[in-house]
This record gives structure tokens, C-alpha cells and sequence, in this order.
């Protein structure tokens, strides 16, 4: 079905449908996008290639944006990437290796592990607020970091990348509340850090799986496009839902997902 029109069309809605709550929950596509996918009958290490075109699309989107209106600390973004690449390849290798059902249970940890890194996330921007440190909109003149915050940058980096190639997720959930927490950078300056780093980490995942015949690549950029346009009606959207509304449908929806993914590899285990 996901090679004819009908089905570029079924999952550019879909693409379109995980952009908005993307953009509404404040979370990457690929966390959304994989489990749909498996929906249709992919296997799960395809599924995760596949995901990372729409992932990389959108990553492209957001990052020319912040570039060109000088928002993006390109400095940070380039040595998040130079490490988060090596282990996207370690991880799309994993990927290709790992019986599916494995992965599914994997899959569903990192979910829940999701839970817990966005209520992190919003604690550090409550605590911004509260000490009022400055997040302007853009950046004058991004700097290079010390010597000291590579360490961390790479610990960073390393993590990223091979979640992003074994799950094809872009890493920002993981990378966002780590460049606050050890680099000093706010909610708004990690969040475009982390996502300059995603272009180059999925390419090199991509890469991988794309070696390993893994990427369905109409799929994915009908999913790409799609969230691209979802995550305009997310981002329009959630101004006018309160907190309590949105953090109550995020844990829902990823402990749904969560379940199902434990499920199909429960299933998987015992046949």
C-alpha cells in the first residue's frame, strides 16, 4: 500500500498529523512517526529509517531558519554533530542487527524515558523564569565554546547519535534538557542547537540504512512534507490550549504508544 499514490497520500496525512502534535507537544516527529509506521506493517528497523527522511526534512526546515536570522550557534551545533555522527552509524548498524522484537521493547523505554526528560525540560524553563535569565530570539554573534564544554558536547553528541540511527528519532528530547543541564544554554538556544545537530546526525544514520536497503524514500518524504506542514498548525495551535491540557495529552499519548510498542514486542518474544 505505502508504494502507490494512495498510500504517499495516507501517510502525507500522516506525516501531517504527527507534525502538529510535534509542534503541539514539543517533541520530535520520529518518536510519533515509527510506531504509525509499524501500523502499516514495517518492520520496525525500516520503519526507523524511514522516519529519519521526515526527521531530517523537518530538521532542515527549522535549521535554515534559525541560520538565517542568525539564531543558531552553529559552533556548538557542528561538534554535537561530529560526534553524534560517528554513533548514528553505530546505531543504524545495531538496528539492521537487532531482531524486531527487541527493538519494540527498546522502543517503548526510551517512550517512557521521553516522559521524563520533557517534565525535566519543563522544570529547567519554569526555573529560567523564575531567575529570569534572558532568552532573546536571536543571536547576535554565536561564539565558540570553552575548552571545558567539550566533554559534555560530546557525551552529548554520542548519545544522540545512536539513538537517532537505532530509533530514528533526531535526539533533541535527550539533547535539549543535557545542553541545559551541562552547558548553561537556555530552553530556546538549546532547542536550535539541538536541531543544527540533527541534520547532520540523520544524514549520517541515513546513510547507513540506506547502505542496508532499510529507507523507503518516497514514504519518507511524503511523511517529511507532511510534518513540515503539521508543525505550522501545532505551533499556531498551542497557544490557545492551556498547560495542564497539553502535558496531560503528551503523557498520554506516548504511554499509549508506549503500550503498544511493549505489546508488539511481547508478541514478537513469544512467537
Amino acid at each position: 500500500m505505502l508504494d502507490t499514490p494512495v498510500g504517499w497520500l495516507v501517510l502525507f496525512l500522516v506525516g501531517t498529523m504527527t507534525g502538529t502534535l510535534s509542534g503541539l507537544l514539543g517533541i520530535g516527529g520520529g518518536l510519533i512517526m515509527v510506531p504509525i509506521l509499524t501500523f502499516f506493517g514495517l518492520p520496525l528497523v525500516q520503519a526507523t529509517a524511514t522516519s529519519l527522511v521526515g526527521v531530517l526534512l523537518s530538521a532542515l526546515s527549522g535549521s535554515y531558519q534559525n541560520l538565517r536570522t542568525g539564531a543558531l550557534n552553529w559552533h556548538v551545533s557542528l561538534l554535537l554533530a561530529v560526534f553524534g555522527m560517528a554513533t548514528a552509524q553505530v546505531g543504524a548498524w545495531l538496528g539492521d542487527r537487532l531482531p524486531d522484537a527487541s527493538l519494540s521493547l527498546a522502543f517503548a523505554v526510551l517512550l517512557l524515558v521521553t516522559i521524563y526528560l520533557m517534565d525535566l525540560r519543563r522544570k529547567l524553563a519554569q526555573k529560567e523564569r523564575q531567575l529570569q535569565i534572558p532568552a532573546p530570539e536571536t543571536v547576535s554573534a554565536p561564539v565558540s565554546p570553552p575548552a571545558n564544554a567539550l566533554p559534555p558536547i560530546a557525551g552529548i553528541g554520542l548519545l544522540a547519535g545512536i539513538l537517532s540511527g537505532l530509533f530514528g528519532v533526531g535526539g533533541g528530547v535527550v539533547m535539549v534538557p543535557l545542553q541545559t543541564l551541562f552547558l548553561g544554554e537556555t530552553i530556546k538556544s538549546a532547542v536550535r542547537t539541538s536541531l543544527g545537530a540533527i541534520v547532520p546526525i540523520a544524514i549520517s544514520g541515513l546513510a547507513q540504512h540506506a547502505y542496508n536497503s532499510n529507507v523507503l524514500w518516497i514514504a519518507g518524504v511524503c511523511l517529511g512534507l507532511g510534518g513540515i506542514v503539521g508543525a505550522q498548525v501545532g505551533t499556531r495551535l498551542l497557544p490557545k490550549l492551556s498547560d495542564q491540557t497539553v502535558n496531560r495529552l503528551f503523557k498520554s499519548f506516548l504511554i499509549a504508544l508506549a503500550v503498544y510498542m511493549t505489546m508488539r514486542g511481547v508478541k514478537g518474544v513469544g512467537g
